[in-house]
């Protein structure tokens, strides 16, 4: 009867330390391999308020670009006549073009332009355009890039904190990645997006185990996007999260002491 209630106790506890063991993380565990799946194209980045733009104008004739450029920029010719624009870096770290909160950016020369909503490559076409019609510059090049597209990283991540993404470009997956993958308390099927649109704020739910993400009008990130993971848990503090380590190898020593005093009987 003794040796059954010992057997009984180990069994239980054998039972519990299971029920604490981390749930494992499996991304996109019904893709199948040597299929090809369809890619959407990647939405244009729309311009948002409180943006920053490095906006770069050349020309063949480089001095008649030089008001419309912040501090200048080095510029070179090339053998077949065309010319590139290099911006110092301190046009790139600390200036460009803010957008302001009535959507709108000072250009020189030009005057106040309301940017908000369109896309890189339109403000682009438009300031070209612009340039020739007011014939300031015939043969204008407009470069532009956003500089200050940052992702906020929340909820049962490796990670908490905010991208800086330097390319202007970054999928959801390259984003968790970033920020070290996934908790072993997350909620792999409440990945959630949170997207200013229309003037308001819109959750989108993403499931990081199915090839359906990559057709989520959130796979691509955009600036000012919020990634929050829902955990299954309440998250843990660094002293349960230690209490519970040290519990596990106290139950597992203990399962091993009265199983072997069992045997031995």
């Amino acid at each position: 009867m003794k040796n059954k209630v010992l057997l009984l106790f180990a069994s239980c506890l054998f039972a519990f330390q299971s029920c604490i063991v981390p749930k494992k993380v499996v991304y996109l565990k019904d893709m199948e391999p040597d299929k090809v799946y369809n890619t959407t194209l990647v939405p244009p980045l729309r311009i948002q308020k409180n943006d920053r733009l490095s906006i770069q104008v050349s020309s063949k004739t480089p001095e008649l670009a030089v008001p419309f450029n912040q501090d200048g920029g080095v510029y070179s010719v090339n053998e077949q006549g065309g010319v590139t624009a290099a911006p110092s870096v301190s046009t790139l770290t600390n200036k460009g073009y803010l957008v302001d909160e009535e959507g709108n950016i000072e250009f020189p020369v030009l005057g106040t332009l309301n940017v908000e909503g369109m896309t890189l490559d339109g403000l682009r076409d438009q300031l070209r355009d612009q340039l020739g019609q007011q014939r300031l510059i015939s043969d204008a090049v407009v470069k532009i890039e956003l500089m200050n597209l940052k992702i906020t990283m929340m909820g049962a991540i490796s990670t908490v904190g905010v991208l800086n993404v330097p390319d202007s470009r970054i999928t959801l997956i390259e984003a968790i990645t970033r920020s070290g993958g996934l908790s072993n308390n997350a909620k792999t099927s409440k990945v959630a997006v949170i997207r200013e649109e229309a003037g308001g704020r819109k959750m989108y739910l993403n499931d990081i185990e199915k090839m359906d993400i990559f057709n989520s009008p959130t796979y691509y990130l955009q600036q000012n996007d919020i990634v929050y993971v829902e955990p299954r848990t309440g998250e843990m503090t660094p002293r349960e999260q230690q209490t519970l380590t040290y519990f596990g190898i106290i139950t597992g020593l203990t399962t091993m002491v009265l199983t072997f005093l069992n045997l031995m009987k």
